[in-house]
């Protein structure tokens, strides 16, 4: 007999889960503890613990375990504005994890790692596909729902757990698993957390993951704000997990710190509570870190408490009959209605950008040319799911119209590629007689064809025509057509071609390696490790049919074309991969503009995972339309909306720009000073925040509020008419933003706080209200260092998007009144009021610190008042090698102001070795702007005057 067949308190489903869980942890030795610590949990069969891995994908539904309901990207998802649709998404990401669990549970487990809300302050990042835009209140409502969705509506059964990720600050792929962002703290409590907060306090998530990144020099698996503001602010009872690899990426990576041991002892005392590494490495590093006392029992205690409470309350220990998410019937994996819904998301994803009047389409439009190489594709994603079918654009065209009538044209090049030393053309492995009959119907000699799609920036596919699959390097080093996508963690499908002076072309694969011909003219793997190998490797490309002459063909002989174009979420811009450019590739921008003048009656379709910088698009093609990868039913949404049986509603997420030259570097993740963003932004873009076009027109009026001043603890209706005006049904998205009219510091520009997606008949009017709380209006005062409500009036603005405001009102409000700054007691120095060329770094004394960028830089504190006079400056501070001075100078920096003392900073051995150091000042009085000028080699903690 086992104990798990014994009567212990952890086995009564009756009893507090506190008292469950405690008696539960308390049964395990020290041993099944530590095997317990990490993502795979180890067996304990003398208790009933049975294995359960932490971690399925689910991010746009439940990925990698098999076919599974795949709806749009999440940065598809977060264009349909609409909080009610995210929840039911996620009960069916829910419902369908149940499944796979009752079928593998060992190896399905049931917390998801989902949804992404990283804030995307920069549209390069490569995983922009996976997080829900730019703004942190859209991202919060949501996620939110998302979250309530998965994880179900029982008050104490969770049907799945969500995993939130990343926290936070990760908006990059450069080097994100080496490099620290710095952030202050208005942005940090003002955008980076606000994404996060609501699903903790409002959706009691109940599971996160931490980022690869640093923030302020410590790495986020060591950051004591997931213990502080996570679990203690917010009050997150479930548990955190790291991202792959970045525990002990502390050492590899960050070189942060020296071994696993202290790694993992680290990260465990920070908050992480499981450890997504290497298995055998991370439990020897945990048993180290036991051994030198780096790590008490008590703490693995405190972790798996947090992961044990979840898998409580997913029912893992209590009997069938009252967990209502026991058993999901296997009829729910990709049901007709979860068929439906995706469609539904896919249809309200749907931006329509732009519309002279060409859209929608007739039905009986005859005959219809659908160009470009997305437009026989539905691509995924590498956090998609296997859909069960795919409707591509083309096939949902073909339903819509006479099929006879469609005609498609990829309007890529069809090219052979013959060896320059030879003469010969070359092939690949597996083809054959197709090549043949092929090569002979484009009348060329017996040679191998291919498609070839140049995706930009250096990366092209080639797609056989004989074998109708994509060219791949095998694990040998044979090149192969035998891949049905261009996809992978390694894109093997992807190769470089580089053009010589005399025409020639060298020929590069996936991971930058020499591409060369074996003794039968084969296509391979240049390197040493490969045999048989000519030294020659320079080919000729012939292209035997010319796709945008094919293109420009097919759509002179049709009433309308359709060029679809985009991005492919594996190529380019990916996880590891930020993009280099906002642009369509150029093969693409060249194939819209030829097609465009052979037929104006134009409209072009982007399929793509972020934003693009359409200019020329916007400037001359009629109708434009934006989706993301929409999953299984992308054809016929597009099909759709292109035809008027949809009527588009969709909003971006995000800002669209004109060129990249308006984006500041991509590592500087400060939006208030770099003017990221709808909310700070003050130049032209090309689409704004909000943005997004509908058949219909609707009309604004009568805003109102039902009081005009409210108090700091208060909160006020905001409401609006709306009317449809257009003789056609369709959806209005209400946003609702505000502004500080006057503010002690830079607020934003506007910023979104309210908005509702709404169906109105033709002629229907409806009034539209807002609850909106003076919390609402809150800043993060750095004087004081908590959120504040200002006295003063606040602008109302209503309108269809960021731009786009039809009804302005003014709210005014009773809140605080900033008082001037005390520079008497121990003031930070990372709370500063402006800046310029300095870096926010750890101090490993406590807090955080700042230092200079480039031996030179300032940190100014506005409005202090002295008094009666400061004779002392005092600061504590670290100089590395060789030290510098600290300048203190009134109302503005040393170059003009007027100086009160420079204190020299010796060189102190390190950045993290601190001193404290001293200076008599004098002719402080009153009130003024006071400025720190960091030179050379200078970090400070914090500073005073006295």
């Amino acid at each position: 007999m086992t104990d798990a067949n014994n009567n212990y308190p952890y086995q009564n489903h009756n009893l507090p889960l506190e008292d469950r869980v405690n008696d539960l942890i308390s049964r395990f030795t020290l041993e099944e503890k530590i095997e317990l610590m990490c993502q795979y949990q180890a067996e304990i069969p003398r208790l009933g613990v049975k294995k359960y891995k932490h971690g399925t994908e689910g991010a746009h539904g439940i990925a990698w375990l098999g076919e599974a309901t795949v709806f749009p990207q999440n940065t598809g998802l977060a264009c349909t504005w609409n909080p009610e649709l995210m929840h039911n998404i996620g009960s069916v990401i829910g419902d369908e994890a149940r499944i796979y669990f009752q079928r593998d549970p060992a190896i399905n487990g049931l917390t998801v790692w989902a949804p992404t809300v990283d804030m995307e302050r920069d549209p390069r990042w490569g995983r922009t596909e996976e997080a829900y835009g730019e703004d942190p209140h859209l991202t919060g409502r949501l996620s939110t729902e998302l979250v309530k969705g998965m994880q179900g509506d029982h008050p104490f059964y969770y049907k799945t757990v969500a995993t939130l990720k990343h926290f936070y600050g990760n908006n990059n792929e450069i080097d994100r698993g080496s490099a620290s962002v710095s952030i202050d703290p208005r942005n940090k409590w003002e955008y980076y957390l606000k994404a996060f907060e609501p699903a903790f306090r409002e959706g009691g998530a109940g599971s996160m993951m931490t980022a690869y990144n640093g923030i302020n020099g410590t790495p986020c698996n060591l950051n004591h704000e997931v213990n502080e503001i996570v679990k203690g602010r917010w009050g997150m009872d479930g548990f955190v997990v790291g991202d792959a690899g970045d525990v002990l990426g502390t050492v590899m990576d960050h070189g942060y710190l020296q071994s696993y041991a202290e790694a993992v002892a680290g990260s465990i005392k920070a908050g992480i509570d499981s450890i997504t590494d290497d298995q055998d490495i991370s439990l020897r590093a945990i048993r180290d870190a036991l051994e030198q006392g780096l790590l008490e029992e008590g703490d693995l205690d405190h972790a798996l408490r947090n992961t044990f409470r979840v898998r409580f309350r997913l029912g893992e220990f209590d009997p069938a009959e009252v967990n209502p998410y026991s058993h999901v019937p296997e009829s729910k994996l990709c049901a007709p209605e979860h068929a439906a819904m995706s469609l539904t998301a896919a249809r309200e994803s749907i931006v329509l950008l732009k519309n002279d009047g060409l859209l929608p389409l007739r039905h009986e439009a005859s005959p219809v040319a659908v160009i470009g190489p997305l437009a026989d594709e539905a691509l995924t994603d590498w956090y998609s799911g296997t859909p069960a079918y795919r409707v591509t654009p083309l096939q949902g065209i073909k339903q819509k119209v006479d099929e006879k009538s469609v005609h498609f044209n990829s309007g890529l090049d069809c090219i052979i590629i013959r060896s320059k030393a030879t003469g010969k053309y070359v092939g690949i492995s597996g083809s054959g007689e197709k090549a043949a009959l092929i090569a002979d119907r484009l009348d060329i000699q017996d040679a191998e064809v291919f498609e070839r799609t140049d995706w930009g920036w250096g990366s092209v596919t080639l797609r056989s025509l004989s074998l109708g699959k994509f060219v791949t390097e095998t694990d040998e080093g044979d090149l192969t057509a035998t891949a049905e996508y261009a996809k992978g963690w390694f894109v093997k499908e992807v190769f470089g071609f580089d053009e010589s002076n005399n025409g020639s072309f060298s020929m590069k694969s996936w991971e930058g390696k020499p591409i060369v011909l074996n003794e039968e003219q084969q296509l391979i793997r240049g390197g040493e490790s490969v045999t048989s190998v000519a030294t020659e490797n320079e080919f000729i490309i012939e292209v035997v049919q010319d796709g945008i002459r094919e293109a420009v063909q097919a759509a002179k002989s049709s009433e309308h074309a359709i060029v679809i174009v985009g991005n492919n979420p594996f190529i380019n811009g990916k996880e590891t991969t930020d993009r280099p450019d906002i642009t369509l590739p150029s093969y693409q921008q060249k194939l819209i503009r030829a097609v465009y003048e052979a037929n104006p009656n134009t409209v072009v379709v982007i399929v793509g995972s972020y934003p693009f910088a359409v200019n020329w698009e916007n400037e001359h093609i009629p109708s434009i339309i934006y989706t993301s990868h929409a999953g299984q039913e992308l054809g016929h949404a597009v099909a759709d909306v292109l035809f008027g049986d949809y009527n588009p509603a969709g909003r971006l997420n995000m800002t669209w720009y004109k060129s990249v030259s308006q984006l500041p570097d991509l590592m500087d993740y400060d939006i208030i000073k770099g003017k990221r963003t709808y909310q700070y932004f003050d130049g032209e873009v090309l689409y704004p925040f909000g943005h997004g076009l509908s058949y219909s027109s609707f009309q604004y009026s009568g805003v109102s509020l039902d009081r005009t001043l409210i108090n700091s603890d208060e909160s006020v209706e905001v409401s609006v008419n709306v009317r449809n005006a257009s003789k056609l049904a369709g959806d209005e998205v209400v946003q609702l933003y505000v502004s500080a009219d006057a503010s002690r510091v830079e607020r934003p520009r506007k910023t979104l706080r309210g908005f509702r997606r709404l169906h109105l008949q033709a002629g229907e009017e409806e009034t539209v209200v807002f609850e909106l709380k003076a919390s609402d209006l809150e800043f993060w005062d750095v004087t004081r260092g908590r959120y504040c409500v200002e006295s003063g009036n606040y602008t109302l603005m209503l309108g269809s998007s960021s731009k786009d405001i039809t009804a302005k009102t003014t709210l005014s409000v009773e809140g605080e009144v900033i008082p001037p700054r005390y520079l008497g007691d121990e003031v930070r120095a990372v709370n500063y009021d402006d800046y310029h060329q300095v870096y926010i770094d750890e101090c490993r004394e406590g807090g955080e610190s700042v230092r200079t960028v480039n031996g030179e830089g300032w940190i100014s504190f506005h409005d202090v008042d002295f008094g009666n006079g400061a004779s002392k400056f005092e600061a504590r501070v670290s100089g590395h090698i060789p030290g510098g001075e600290i300048i203190i100078t009134l109302d503005v920096n040393d170059h003009k102001g007027q100086t009160v003392g420079k204190c020299i900073v010796p060189p102190t051995g390190g950045r993290q070795a601190w001193t404290t150091v001293s200076l008599p000042v004098e002719g402080l009085s009153g009130r003024h702007n006071v400025f720190l000028t960091l030179n050379g080699e200078v970090q400070i903690s914090w500073f005073r005057l006295v």
